[in-house]
């Protein structure tokens, strides 16, 4: 039995799909919750069960705070992704 997308909620069938999280994902639903990059089974972050790139989203999200922490500590999200900016 196919069993259905965590994303869109669409059955997902043995040639289309993806495992990840212990999961069977659509290949273009499995991205990073944060900025919508399409991640690769196995390589990616997780929290609460949603996906997320390693750096920078997860270290910035929930990675420690802190001047120059882990690499990542001085990388900052401006605004939130998509967001439109006026001239």
């Amino acid at each position: 039995m196919a069993s259905k997308c965590p994303k869109c909620d669409k059955t997902v069938y043995f040639a289309e799909k993806v495992t990840s999280l212990g999961k069977d994902w659509h290949r273009p639903c499995l991205r990073c919750e944060r900025c919508s990059k399409t991640l690769t089974a196995g390589s990616h972050a997780e929290h609460d069960g949603q996906p997320y790139c390693h750096k920078p989203c997860y270290a910035v999200l929930f990675g420690p705070k802190g001047v120059n922490t882990g690499g990542v500590g001085s990388y900052i999200y401006e605004k939130e992704p998509g967001a439109v900016t006026e001239p």
